[in-house]
């Protein structure tokens, strides 16, 4: 008989819906339940696409055994930390500072107040090695509470106050008396790009790309404070080629590994190597929309058109596997799946793996080739394999270059080129009969908005009008079904309807960065007037007015132990990094030219964002290498604004080809606005009055460049804004 989670709309929770463990959704009715029986709760917080939660899954949650102990003397609770990223971020604390690490799936324990007392991640169902497995911990656990109750309570309650000291201490220092800062912003933040800058300098691996060490995660937030260094020093100094190039050969070693699937495209989730080569092979929305952004970036600095076509097979592959029929974009793809038809076992990679033979017998002729370049071994390629998961198995890589392969088999590189082509779209063809690994179909705001982003930002620079329609469907499909119009508030996820949970800071934080691209991708102004009334509802919802900085969650929620805020650009860059960046581009776009406070409490969007900055001003000075997406915010806080207003109609050819020149290379970063003689243009006059008077010169589109409070002659052609440019 199914459990209570099988009335959720988490595809995480109804994986575990038919446990024998009475499992329960989060919630007071959980904490009353643990309330009324004397009982600890027992969380468990994971994902849907998570190989190690499943792992778990199977060997206790699926258990008899195990789940009569769990319903005994626990009260047995599942998040999707998906859909709770809030209630993550604080036991995921927890477990970090207890335990020295962190991962899914996560086990708390908690008195029925909700706070912490002991926790790890995932727990084999029985003692190995010396250590004490999942049963022998309940056990112990439940023998402890009844004995030691109220020592346990107590030290619970020392938990959640070092939690609170952490939430102010830690990210959200108070900037006051003795703990005022020293120096000034600008001289502060300089000396910490140059610190970040020397720390990833010294972690790159040059060989392989990355910084530091197996595992090896693809952290976008490092490779766009590089090109932002390289914009800042100049792209043909020293440093800025240094950039740069560490940028470029983390994401080409990234693309020849299996940590790109060079089949079907789109990124896995990290490399348990460090080579790129093994995967973990769950693909993440918020993965792909990052890396697609690094990968434009990089053909902007470099020139490379190879960049703009893995971000093209990105696209390609959201489009086709993680797209709704809505509009809106599926959260991720499995890293197990089965191993055939009609049979009941799963193994992780099973959808990506391929034995020699299955090649061979694919490719017929071409085989030998195609294996060549690929590192394909008749005894598999995976020398690390401590689970036997990949005996005979090939997890495809490019060692060398076409060049080599294609004198090895004596062809020209054009022939070599087609072959190796030819021979993906037979195995594409191959592996979509496979069954595919399980899809997380459930649609989250935060994520949509940075697909949204990548998607704006690859019309820009790849000139395809098609990614502008996806982004533009995603966004109207995210306004439609998870936006409240009346209330002005976002909604987190969307599966089968909308879910009753309000959005998080990461939703609005995100959302509005993509309706930010969105607009200088298409010029559309509602998306800018959308994003205004989203910044004025997240400053009412999650801003500190009293050390500055967004919490994580809204007050009110009497389930939530403590309001943290993430201070680490990780997986995902923190929401008060991308805070601080939209704060000073609505300053650039709409801000008042007299930059006084324009909200209830005198904070326009300009000293909202320097108020974040000086948040969390003891973290980025301190350790720069824990927020390099906020020292990029901190580079334009400290600019003065750069806007460039196109004049003409944005469906026409002439516009189309001066915005192109804006997209070509990497640059300072600049605010595009659209002058459309129209509504938008209205709209955006009343608060930016100088824009009212900029018209197309002699009918045609023109270009007016504006950086330190004054605007250059304008232009309109494409070659003398391109020598306009060149010269700022």
């Amino acid at each position: 008989m199914p459990n209570r989670l099988a009335a959720e709309k988490s595809p995480y929770l109804r994986q575990h819906a038919d446990n024998p463990v009475a499992w329960l959704p989060w919630g007071d009715e959980a904490l009353a339940k643990a309330r009324a029986e004397g009982k600890a709760v027992f969380l468990s917080i994971g994902y849907s696409t998570c190989h190690w939660c499943h792992v778990m899954a199977h060997e206790s949650f699926e258990d008899a055994g195990v789940a009569e102990i769990l319903n005994r003397d626990f009260v047995p609770v599942k998040v999707d930390r998906e859909e709770r990223p809030d209630l993550d971020r604080v036991y995921m604390a927890y477990v970090q500072h207890t335990t020295g690490h962190g991962g899914w799936p996560m086990s708390v324990w908690l008195t029925p107040e909700g706070k912490p007392f002991y926790g790890g991640t995932y727990f084999p169902k029985d003692d190995r090695h010396g250590r004490p497995g999942f049963v022998t911990l309940l056990n112990t656990i439940a023998l402890h509470w009844q004995q030691q109750r109220q020592k346990i309570e107590n030290g619970a309650e020392e938990v959640v106050q070092a939690l609170r000291r952490y939430a102010v201490e830690g990210p959200a220092k108070e900037v006051a008396s003795e703990l005022a800062p020293t120096k000034p912003l600008h001289e502060e933040a300089g000396e910490a790009f140059e610190k970040g800058f020397q720390y990833f300098y010294e972690a790159h691996d040059s060989r392989w790309g990355g910084f530091g060490g197996a595992p090896k995660f693809p952290r976008a937030s490092i490779i766009d404070f590089l090109l932002r260094s390289a914009a800042l020093q100049g792209m043909d100094t020293d440093l800025g080629q240094e950039a740069i190039g560490m940028a470029a050969t983390t994401l080409q070693r990234m693309a020849e590994g299996g940590l790109h699937d060079g089949i079907g495209g789109g990124f896995h989730r990290y490399s348990v190597d460090e080579q790129w080569h093994v995967p973990h092979f769950e693909k993440m929305l918020y993965d792909q929309a990052l890396i697609a952004m690094n990968l434009l970036e990089t053909q902007q600095a470099t020139g490379l058109p190879v960049f703009g076509w893995l971000a093209r097979g990105v696209f390609d592959y959201v489009a086709r596997d993680l797209t709704s029929p809505q509009g809106g974009f599926f959260s991720a793809e499995d890293a197990d799946s089965l191993l055939a038809h009609g049979r009941p076992e799963h193994a992780e990679g099973a959808f990506y793996v391929w034995a020699k033979a299955e090649l061979d017998a694919a490719l017929g002729a071409d085989a030998a080739f195609f294996c060549a370049h690929y590192d394909v071994k008749p005894e598999g390629n995976v020398a690390h394999d401590p689970h036997g998961e990949f005996g005979g198995k090939n997890v495809l890589r490019q060692l060398r270059p076409l060049t080599r392969t294609a004198e090895q088999f004596k062809l020209p590189v054009a022939d070599a080129e087609q072959k190796l082509l030819t021979g993906l779209e037979k195995l594409r063809a191959i592996r979509a009969k496979r069954p595919r690994p399980h899809l997380d179909d459930k649609i989250l705001t935060a994520w949509n908005g940075l697909m949204i982003s990548a998607l704006a930002r690859g019309a820009q620079v790849l000139g395809e009008a098609e990614r502008l329609t996806a982004a533009t469907r995603a966004a109207d499909f995210i306004q439609r079904e998870l936006y409240d119009e009346a209330t002005g508030q976002l909604y987190r996820s969307w599966r089968e309807g909308r879910s009753d949970i309000p959005g998080f800071v990461e939703d609005y934080a995100y959302l509005i960065q993509g309706l930010l691209d969105l607009y200088e991708a298409g010029f559309d102004s509602r998306w800018l007037q959308w994003a205004e009334r989203l910044q004025a509802k997240m400053d009412e919802l999650f801003w500190d007015a009293e050390r500055g900085g967004y919490f994580n969650s809204r007050a009110g929620d009497p389930t939530v132990i403590v309001r943290l805020k993430e201070d680490y650009d990780g997986a995902e860059p923190a929401a008060n990094s991308v805070a601080a960046m939209n704060l000073i581009r609505l300053d650039w776009m709409i801000g008042s030219e007299d930059r006084k406070g324009s909200t209830e409490d005198g904070l326009n969007c300009r000293a909202r964002a320097l108020q974040v900055l000086e948040a969390f001003r003891q973290r980025w000075s301190g350790l720069p290498q824990a927020l390099p997406q906020m020292l990029c915010a901190a580079e334009l806080a400290l600019a003065e604004p750069r806007t460039v207003v196109l004049a003409g109609d944005p469906r026409s050819t002439e516009f189309r080809a001066l915005a192109a020149v804006l997209h070509t290379k990497l640059g300072p970063r600049r605010a595009l606005l659209c002058a459309d003689g129209g509504a938008g243009q209205a709209w955006l006059s009343a608060r930016k009055p100088y824009v009212a008077a900029m018209k197309p010169v002699a009918g045609r589109t023109t270009a007016y460049v504006c950086e330190n409070f004054a605007c250059q002659a304008p232009v309109n052609t494409p070659e003398a804004l391109r020598s306009l440019l060149t010269m700022r």
